[in-house]
């Protein structure tokens, strides 16, 4: 097994790349989808059941672990893979984010952020160093910078200069991080939708030199024809040999978009999330259980799906598990929608490697287009 990090597109088909990166701890395939870990945990999920659906890596919260148990327990017991039980490769976001979306009285200085925990009310001061430092603590394989998320709409003045004070953020967090045989950082691309200020943002991560490079700043209210507007030369402003991560897309058809435009990994709430509200993904579109069609339905969620949920269980008993509010109806679901991500993941992988992205993108927009299966 390898003991650097390094990453190698081995095949492409138009814009989209299919390849491989190489961890200490085992091999991510491209294009990836990284389910979401936010507390040291897959909601509803056992480790090894996550990574039964296809997952080669996951993804963890600074900000929401930094505040509970703290990184410094975490460091204690022996590092974030062995306290969740997750061997496989880890990335963490940079607590940026969260920082913007979740804490409240937070206030922003060049130096960082000063912020109110969201939980008990606690203040605590986020730079790039202290990220640096809690993300290594952690023990994460892949790193990001610590940035600042503006919040969409915001006028061309106050994305420009929030896209300035991440890439000074940036130099910061590289020479905070330093040398990490086995460990990568990433840098964070910004710029909203302006071209203009995403070229300004690429050259500046460039010059600086990272491991790996995320498109950020999408995903957050713009829509996705914007976003796909972003995503027809934001990647090609990136280098080409260094693994792109486009970060909390999405659904499933912001996924296959963001691939087709050259996106190598992506991490979302989505799946984990609509699992527990009675929300399936499926080939043939979104399936929402708590509907009344499924109470006497004997038929599987997707008779092609192979995963527990529809291998073992009816949608009628999908559907009185979730009216009833049992914990099994979370945990069938969000399984069934990790499985179907993972299995989209996999089925793009192939259809780059084999020359035919086209024609597997045109099958799954029809498919979808199709809607669900008539009732019984």
């Amino acid at each position: 097994m390898t003991q650097k990090f390094d990453f190698h597109v081995t095949a492409t088909d138009g814009a989209a790349r299919t390849g491989r990166i190489h961890t200490p701890r085992g091999e991510i395939r491209t294009p990836a989808f990284m389910p979401v870990g936010t507390a040291a945990t897959v909601k509803a999920m056992l480790p090894e059941s996550v990574r039964a659906t296809g997952a080669d890596i996951l993804l963890g919260n600074t900000y929401h672990l930094m505040l509970r148990p703290t990184a410094e327990r975490i460091d204690r017991l022996g590092g974030l893979h062995r306290f969740m039980n997750w061997d496989r490769p880890i990335l963490t976001d940079s607590g940026g984010f969260q920082v913007m979306s979740l804490a409240a009285l937070r206030k922003l200085t060049e130096e960082g952020v000063r912020f109110k925990s969201h939980i008990d009310g606690s203040s605590h001061f986020l730079t790039p160093e202290r990220s640096m430092e809690i993300q290594r603590l952690l023990g994460s394989d892949i790193v990001m910078c610590f940035d600042e998320c503006p919040a969409l709409p915001a006028t061309d003045a106050e994305v420009a200069r929030s896209m300035a004070l991440s890439m000074r953020w940036a130099q910061r967090s590289r020479d905070a991080f330093g040398d990490r045989p086995g460990h990568a950082l990433f840098g964070i691309m910004q710029g909203g939708v302006t071209r203009e200020l995403r070229e300004e943002s690429a050259l500046a991560l460039r010059a600086i030199g990272f491991d790996g490079y995320a498109i950020g700043g999408l995903a957050v209210g713009e829509g996705q024809e914007a976003m796909f507007g972003v995503l027809d030369y934001a990647p090609g402003m990136l280098p080409e040999d260094k693994p792109r991560y486009l970060m909390g897309v999405g659904k499933p058809d912001d996924i296959v978009g963001a691939v087709e435009r050259g996106v190598d990994m992506m991490d979302c709430v989505l799946p984990s999330r609509s699992g527990r509200t009675g929300q399936a993904f499926t080939r043939r579109g979104v399936v929402n259980l708590r509907n009344a069609r499924h109470m006497d339905d004997p038929r599987p969620l997707d008779e092609q799906c192979t995963c527990p949920a529809c291998r073992s269980y009816s949608r009628a008993y999908l559907h009185h598990v979730l009216r009833s509010q049992e914990i099994i109806a979370s945990m069938l679901l969000t399984w069934h929608n990790l499985h179907y991500y993972q299995e989209l993941m996999a089925g793009l992988r192939g259809a780059i490697s084999e020359g035919r992205l086209a024609a597997f993108v045109a099958a799954f927009h029809a498919q979808r287009a199709m809607g669900d299966i008539e009732p019984v």
